[in-house]
């Protein structure tokens, strides 16, 4: 019966101008974890996330531990094995994910509010983030699907340029460090490296829950308190070192026994909070980030058939993330779509867009707005955000005016301060092409 209603609830849209201005609480438990919500009376269902600051970041010399470490969660708890877990959630219709990337790992749980399902769904929950067992057998059948998804890596072009990029960009830094780790970092991992990883960052001081659905403050602190009774109290991760930008330009080719090459370039780029992020952001919707209509679209696929596509984009980070160019092209285009994609990125920084490009870029950002923030899940994921990388309570409020307010003289002053050209790492992956200068 449960399960027939959530179906049937989650199909349900939600209306986009209910979720235009959001009212976000904030506060911190007793336990020193902090707590984001949304009231969000619509449907009589709850989203939970619990984020640690435990990503890939943070995993060392044991690369992939975690990684491991968020996907074994649910694979035994208290008294329970896997089976018995999913079964729990399934029988009232809840759902659990887990995911980890370089800065954090997510665990997520939607279920309905309804009294016996809400009870079941919350209490496994709280039993899996605070009970792991990291059962042997388990772990062994992790160790090898993460083995066997490494080898299909070398199958990829796409995740061999990837390596590479982060491998170079970072160098040292821990972001340079695969979340998947490599294969002799992760055959040498044990359980009990996972159980040391977890009881360093699996904490309520380095935790952020947040709470999105149709509870009331007084059921949504109960609700933070609940999930997170079980962790130690522990201490927040420490501060990731800074990200060096890069001497001089880079360049890494890799053969590969294919008719396409994967090119691949970029550069540090911001941090989640930087001042520069919505000159950049709107900056680079017009450059390479809005698809088919983008600059380097057009030069690379309209006007010369170089690539069926190309794009940019920030990744904004605790530290400088990466900002990347990537596209296929014929291996004996290589040199010129790169020549080109160069091009056109300093010609870019030199001259910014027109002001009928920053229009069109604003109505098709501000535009599509509303659809990032139709559900609980959406809005979820964006208190994450705001939680996790300490943005203004205000942000999603204030979005659209700031990208308004982007000004041609922004973008330009922008680019030339945080984009060098002369300064790229550049990765090739494909068959035979003329050394790049």
């Amino acid at each position: 019966m449960f399960v027939r209603a959530f179906v049937c609830i989650v199909a349900l849209t939600l209306s986009a101008t209910s979720w235009a201005s959001p009212d976000i609480q904030q506060w911190t438990t007793d336990n020193n974890t902090r707590v984001f919500y949304v009231h969000a009376p619509e449907l009589p269902m709850v989203d939970i996330s619990v984020v640690f600051n435990a990503g890939a970041a943070r995993d060392d010399e044991k690369h992939g531990v975690s990684n491991m470490t968020a996907a074994m969660l649910d694979e035994g708890a208290g008294s329970l094995d896997a089976d018995a877990i999913a079964t729990a959630f399934a029988s009232v219709g809840a759902k659990y994910s887990a995911s980890s990337e370089r800065d954090m790992a997510v665990f997520s749980l939607r279920t309905l509010t309804e009294k016996n399902a809400f009870n079941t769904a919350t209490e496994m929950f709280n039993t899996v983030l605070s009970k792991p067992t990291f059962p042997a057998d388990a772990f062994q059948r992790t160790q090898q699907r993460f083995l066997i998804g490494l080898q299909a890596e070398k199958q990829s072009p796409q995740a061999i340029a990837t390596r590479a990029f982060y491998e170079n960009l970072y160098a040292k830094h821990p972001y340079g460090v695969m979340p998947s780790g490599n294969p002799e970092s992760v055959e040498k991992l044990t359980p009990a490296d996972l159980q040391a990883f977890y009881q360093q960052y699996y904490v309520s001081s380095n935790a952020l829950v947040v709470i999105v659905g149709a509870v009331d403050r007084k059921q949504a602190e109960k609700i933070a308190t609940q999930v997170t009774a079980g962790l130690k109290t522990g201490a927040p991760a420490e501060a990731l070192p800074k990200v060096s930008e890069l001497a001089e330009a880079q360049l890494v080719q890799q053969s590969y026994p294919s008719t396409q090459t994967t090119i691949l370039m970029g550069q540090p780029g911001i941090s989640r909070d930087d001042a520069d992020y919505f000159p950049l952001y709107v900056g680079n919707h017009i450059l390479g980030g809005s698809g088919l209509v983008s600059q380097l679209s057009d030069e690379l696929r309209e006007k010369r058939g170089l690539t069926y596509g190309v794009y940019s984009y920030f990744r904004p980070m605790q530290q400088l993330g990466p900002y990347q160019f990537a596209l296929q092209t014929r291996n004996e285009k290589a040199q010129e779509a790169l020549q080109v994609m160069r091009d056109t990125l300093t010609a870019f920084i030199d001259k910014g867009p027109t002001e009928a490009e920053l229009n069109s870029a604003k109505q098709n950002i501000t535009g599509g707005f509303a659809l990032r923030v139709d559900s609980n899940s959406k809005i979820a994921d964006y208190l994450a955000m705001i939680g996790f990388y300490g943005l203004p309570l205000d942000y999603l409020d204030s979005f659209n005016d700031k990208i308004n307010a982007v000004t041609v003289a922004q973008i330009k002053d922008a680019f030339k301060r945080r984009v060098n050209a002369d300064k790229m790492l550049t990765v090739l992956v494909g068959g035979e092409t003329t050394q790049a200068e």
